[in-house]
């Protein structure tokens, strides 16, 4: 049985504590810190000159800070819930893809995080929005949806951090008795907080696991749907519907879905893990990937039939959307989040690293433009013509927009470098198993 967990355990644990990683990490992880570079410049030029570097005007207010925002906060919110939910259902797809489906969600969530910061226009001024005790009884204005963001992204750092790092811990134990360098070892060691694989050890473990991803199911769909009702506690056009909070949360699902797929594709092509990764699991994601992306087009089309029961003013704000100057991302977003991954009912395309990835990314770049539309569709046509103008980012939001995905690459391959990729502890577990 030792010889058993030991032929499991030796080619997950050998990829972090390789001495070398080859030409094409170091490549990938050399542009993605050049990326991050952007992004620094980006942010300390908005620090310096403030948010006029923007493309945000009067009525145009939210520009590329919140699109980004809601765009990430979706990757990350359907990555956790799609993490939590198959560790509370004990599925076995949890193994294959839990490890980096809960590392997207962490990462999404630190992206994200500091785009609500940077459009404070003075955010060494941030703590402005804790509700900290002060002498003159100057409180945060809770009525502000800035402070709702205080809320939603501390409370998911927290339990997004907890759900991920609770998972590492008997695999960082491993790391740490297989590790070769004595930095490393020590490392590992702190790590893992004296983990010895008791039996005490592993019912408090089961036991913290399961309750922090319990936590993770309520929060995530009330912070999905508070970042839905920034928009639709206001007056504007398009935004005031109850139909938001839908929408965000089940657009969310299939963004975080869309990029558990597309890395599950790559690290399984390129570390050569088709043994944990197999077709059984890869298939099973396309199906949900698809499944979601209906739910999509159904979101779609429940949005037109409100356009056509609505008033004049709500009529005129979402055709807008769908034939105005910005239609074209509209339309768009319609292709490539419901209409593309049609090509999932396909078998051999789901088992295709080409049309997985291209569908994944599609997906992604789709919600982005509808986010895109609905937030600068919303102002476009509000109720005074005399405040109809349209929006044009400048390349500084265009930096931060780059610079962002550079980061959560260089997150993600940092990640595959000193972190097991695949849960083993898991994987030991479900093959002892089927053995017994």
């Amino acid at each position: 049985m030792r010889s058993r967990a030991r032929s499991i355990t030796t080619p997950v644990a050998e990829i972090p504590l390789a001495p070398h990683f080859g030409p094409l990490w170091w490549g990938g992880l050399l542009v993605a810190l050049s990326l991050v570079g952007l992004l620094g410049l980006t942010l300390v030029s908005s620090l310096i000159f403030g948010v006029g570097l923007w493309g945000v005007n009067i009525p145009n207010v939210w520009g590329f800070d919140l699109i980004n925002y809601a765009w990430w906060i979706g990757i990350a919110n359907g990555a956790s819930l799609f993490a939590a939910t198959l560790v509370l259902r004990r599925h076995d797809l949890r193994t294959a893809v839990n490890r980096f489906a809960e590392s997207v969600a962490l990462f999404g969530v630190i992206c994200a995080g500091m785009f609500p910061i940077v459009h404070l226009g003075r955010p060494w001024l941030f703590y402005w929005v804790f509700p900290y005790p002060a002498t003159y009884q100057v409180w945060p204005q809770f009525r502000s949806t800035l402070t709702w963001d205080f809320w939603a992204i501390s409370t998911h750092a927290i339990v997004t951090t907890l759900l991920w790092y609770v998972g590492l811990i008997p695999d960082l134990a491993t790391l740490r008795d297989r590790a070769r360098r004595p930095l490393a070892k020590r490392v590992y060691g702190v790590l893992a907080l004296g983990w010895r694989g008791s039996v005490r050890h592993w019912s408090y473990h089961q036991a913290a696991y399961r309750v922090v991803a319990i936590l993770v199911l309520p929060l995530i769909l009330v912070m999905q749907s508070t970042v839905a009702f920034e928009f639709a506690t206001t007056l504007v056009p398009g935004w005031h519907e109850t139909r938001l909070p839908l929408h965000f949360v089940a657009t969310g699902l299939v963004q975080g879905l869309s990029m558990v797929l597309v890395i599950a594709m790559l690290l399984r092509r390129f570390l050569r893990l088709e043994r944990y990764i197999d077709d059984y699991d890869v298939e099973l994601l396309g199906k949900l990937t698809l499944a979601s992306a209906l739910v999509c087009g159904y979101l779609y089309f429940d949005e037109f039939m409100a356009i056509l029961l609505s008033g004049p003013r709500q009529q005129i704000a979402g055709l807008n959307r769908m034939t105005g100057e910005y239609a074209g991302l509209y339309w768009a977003a319609v292709v490539y989040t419901v209409l593309i991954p049609q090509i999932l009912w396909i078998k051999a395309a789901r088992r295709s690293v080409v049309a997985t990835v291209f569908v994944g990314l599609g997906i992604s770049a789709g919600l982005w433009f509808d986010r895109f539309s609905l937030i600068v569709g919303g102002f476009q046509r509000d109720y005074l013509p005399s405040t109809w103008r349209s929006y044009a980012p400048t390349i500084t939001e265009t930096g931060l927009l780059v610079g962002t995905v550079g980061l959560f690459a260089a997150l993600l391959l940092l990640f595959v470098r000193f972190i097991p990729v695949v849960s083993m502890f898991e994987t030991r577990h479900d093959e002892h198993e089927e053995a017994s």
